[in-house]
């Protein structure tokens, strides 16, 4: 269980879901999508636009067509080929994959904690993973 009350959604990678602005099930205004598309860009240097943003999370089957913000995200293709749940399981970790994907805190400190909460903490995947290996 997260300490948002909501169930934790580990993605291939070793992002939250549950606590993503940009997932589905978080996204209750086009505001919500302003703030996270200004915050994506603030912190990491890119802009999807307000009205394209909502995930359905990279766990959805393909079959169900999932909307994704990276459709063409190289972990999630290599950790459905490999067969895994996420890269925790992988005999590769950490490979150049995942590694640029990896976000931590420490690479934007000092910034205020709802920021952090907001557009970082979703993202912060090493930890997580490596509890699980």
């Amino acid at each position: 269980m997260s300490g948002s009350g909501k169930e934790a959604i580990l993605t291939r990678c070793g992002y939250r879901c549950d606590l993503c602005l940009a997932y589905k099930e978080n996204i209750n205004s086009n505001e919500d999508r302003i703030k996270i598309s200004d915050g994506w860009f603030k912190y990491f240097g890119f802009r999807i636009p307000p009205e394209d943003i909502c995930c359905d999370g990279c766990l959805t089957p393909e079959e169900e067509e999932p909307r994704l913000i990276d459709d063409t995200c190289p972990v999630r293709i290599c950790v459905l080929k490999k067969g895994y749940d996420n890269c925790a399981r992988c005999d590769e970790y950490i490979c150049d994959k995942l590694e640029s994907r990896m976000v931590d805190r420490d690479d934007f400190d000092p910034m205020p904690e709802e920021d952090h909460r907001c557009f970082i903490k979703p993202y912060e995947s090493r930890r997580r993973l490596d509890r699980l290996r």
